[in-house]
């Protein structure tokens, strides 16, 4: 709907309002002169009635939660006592011509107790709820939704497959003559028999740096069959594996994989077959 269909939407609205309440302002106002009221206070007493429903008809346009619920029920209860009041004001023939006894709304006493209590008690009720509903507008606080991002929560999976030897480069480093590298280490053995000596008495143990846990006996279907390999083998192996390679393609990732070996060891053996090629390359460079 357009501005202009709203704007006569609301326009019929407001005098549908208009004139309804006028005719609830009539009923009122004899109903609270019956009930002891002067021309002045009979005059306002409708605006008392329905004002509040007005009041809390916005209220319930704004508040939320346990404040539009309690602007509600307030809503509720007034229409209903305008209700029953504007019902009392056409069965009561009297009250139209001001012919009738002052406090006498029915002729059975206890619901003429029950309405006239009504009629007087609506006035106090404005004050104390139409106080509170407008404490509560003017206190609301409406709710901020922040909008999220849609990287906002994006992980970094690609790099949780890649080897650290190879997260922090970019790009394949200049390849330039390196001496040869010293021998690699060979695996430690660790031995599996447990041992029956015991140290002896008053011996202290050496620190390690890292604590042990205590596991139990390796079973022999665990045992790794394949024996530790030198520096030597490790390099003639890798030397097969990356023998068609390119340069981009020699990493130390690529020669772990290839060879099975752990990734320092394949950093040591990625930047022999790099100082290999370039020797290589310089050898055919001054032969040409």
């Amino acid at each position: 709907m357009n501005r202009f269909g709203k704007g006569l939407l609301v326009a019929a609205l407001v005098g549908v309002v208009a004139m309804a309440f006028r005719v609830s302002w009539n009923a009122l106002r004899d109903v609270a002169t019956a009930t002891g009221a002067d021309s002045t206070a009979a005059t306002l007493y409708p605006f008392v009635v329905d004002g509040l429903m007005a009041l809390a008809l916005v209220a319930t346009l704004v508040l939320t939660g346990d404040a539009r619920r309690f602007a509600l029920r307030v809503l509720a209860a007034y229409t209903l006592a305008s209700l029953v009041l504007n019902y009392v004001h056409g069965l009561v023939p009297g009250l139209h011509d001001e012919v009738v006894d002052w406090g006498r709304l029915a002729d059975w006493d206890p619901a003429n107790w029950a309405l006239v209590l009504l009629a007087t008690s609506l006035p106090v009720g404005s004050i104390y709820f139409g106080s509170d509903l407008v404490a509560k507008v003017l206190h609301h606080r409406p709710i901020e939704h922040t909008a999220t991002t849609p990287n906002q929560d994006e992980t970094a999976e690609t790099y949780a497959n890649r080897s650290t030897a190879d997260l922090g480069e970019s790009a394949p480093a200049p390849i330039t003559p390196t001496p040869a590298p010293a021998a690699l280490p060979a695996a430690p053995v660790v031995s599996l028999v447990k041992s029956t000596d015991r140290p002896p008495v008053g011996a202290v143990a050496a620190e390690s740096a890292r604590p042990r846990r205590a596991t139990g006996r390796v079973p022999a279907v665990a045992r790794s069959t394949r024996p530790a390999r030198t520096a030597d083998e490790l390099l003639t192996e890798a030397r097969k594996a990356a023998a068609d390679w390119s340069d981009r393609e020699l990493t130390a990732e690529g020669i772990r994989r290839a060879v099975r070996t752990s990734p320092a060891k394949a950093r040591v053996l990625r930047d022999t077959l790099r100082a290999e090629r370039a020797r290589a390359a310089g050898a055919g460079g001054a032969a040409a």
